[in-house]
């Protein structure tokens, strides 16, 4: 799949943009804060339906402007889908699918898949539980899009148990628990069962990308670490477990007044050499390992929907040495590729490959060259 265009009226620094992309590598060319990541993140939009920089959704409005508009022209498996998205400030979204629109925003996952990696996803590495979490829940979604509605039905009965822990007036509520600590399980272990698959899928792939990004100095591990033990059983018993746990643990919820066992517990090990990477790698290992988890995702996005996702890479190309570089030059003759960069890009390797190059200055394409 590709972006054939991309319009953009009054978003961020983006009064009137129109333009037409290359199939497969684009290159925006220009100093910070003149616009480069906007267009990356107007792209993301159009696959996730939110950003990846910012929840608030007015803050993608220019600020003189009261409304803003995404147009995107899609090609995906030789069709063409064409994606709007309308802000209005102090309005919920609207979202279009070939001029039809949607009723939640959820419909719009799975019909554009995209990939991002920019320096805040050594967050991935670095930080705490939650980021892992939410790049699993994330990657999972765009190629299961039920799992999206099972984890947000999941979020929805943790608010309501955990409401309960903190309000509860005691011995008139135990009905209410067990009718929570019994879909809580049950929505639980359709998530944990649906990471389980996608971190040994992710696994197999990532070690070998990261085995090739090294040079064959790193061994890649990932480990999904549940917040119970759960070796070996199947869903049902995972069911049964957290129901059990849950109603084990009742009282020490009561005292801290949220549930402290399920999926939104759950972590990620990133291991490097045997050893966590967020514990004890460096800067650099961390950085090379979330790049491997990313292109592992954009293989395994590949292996279960027939074709590539779009690839953006925001200001991380100049920050790679020259021997990951050239990895990810490999990739680009068959993935729609759009590398964001304060300089002009001016690799051997790249000459060879048809491209489009854009020059952005304060919001605007003053040059574009292609070859």
């Amino acid at each position: 799949m590709y972006v054939k265009k991309i319009k953009l009226i009054n978003f961020r620094n983006y009064m009137n943009l129109d333009m037409e992309l290359n199939k497969t590598l684009n290159i925006f060319v220009g100093d910070n804060a003149q616009g480069k990541t906007n267009l990356l993140e107007s792209i993301y939009i159009c696959s996730n339906g939110k950003s990846y920089r910012t929840s608030k959704d007015r803050e993608l409005i220019n600020l003189s402007k009261s409304k803003a508009y995404i147009g995107l022209d899609l090609v995906k498996k030789n069709f063409t889908k064409f994606i709007e998205i309308k802000f209005e400030k102090d309005t919920k979204k609207r979202i279009k699918v070939n001029k039809v629109e949607l009723n939640r925003v959820s419909e719009l996952i799975g019909v554009f898949n995209v990939v991002v990696f920019s320096p805040e996803d050594l967050r991935l590495v670095k930080e705490g539980p939650s980021e892992r979490r939410n790049f699993l829940d994330g990657e999972i979604s765009q190629i299961r899009p039920k799992y999206k509605y099972n984890l947000a039905k999941y979020n929805k009965i943790l608010m309501q148990r955990n409401n309960l822990l903190k309000n509860r007036m005691h011995n008139n509520c135990e009905n209410l628990f067990d009718v929570w600590n019994t879909q809580l399980s049950q929505s639980g272990a359709d998530i944990i069962v649906e990471r389980i698959k996608f971190v040994e899928k992710l696994a197999i792939i990532s070690k070998d990308i990261h085995n090739k990004l090294t040079g064959g100095i790193e061994n890649l591990k990932l480990e999904y670490l549940p917040s119970f033990q759960i070796d070996g059983l199947s869903k049902k018993d995972i069911q049964i477990r957290l129901k059990s746990i849950l109603e084990k643990n009742i009282e020490k919820d009561i005292q801290k007044g949220s549930t402290e066992f399920g999926p939104h517990r759950d972590d990620l090990d990133i291991i490097i050499n045997d050893v966590s990477a967020r514990t004890f790698g460096s800067q650099g290992q961390q950085r090379t390992s979330a790049l491997s988890l990313k292109l592992a995702e954009v293989e395994l996005i590949k292996s279960e929907i027939g074709e590539y996702p779009v690839l953006l890479l925001d200001d991380v190309f100049s920050e790679l040495d020259l021997n990951r570089r050239k990895y990810l030059i490999s990739t680009f003759k068959d993935i729609q590729t759009i590398i964001t960069s304060t300089d002009d890009i001016d690799l051997e390797e790249l000459k060879e490959i048809e491209k489009k190059v854009f020059f952005i200055r304060q919001g605007k394409v003053l040059m574009e060259e292609e070859s």
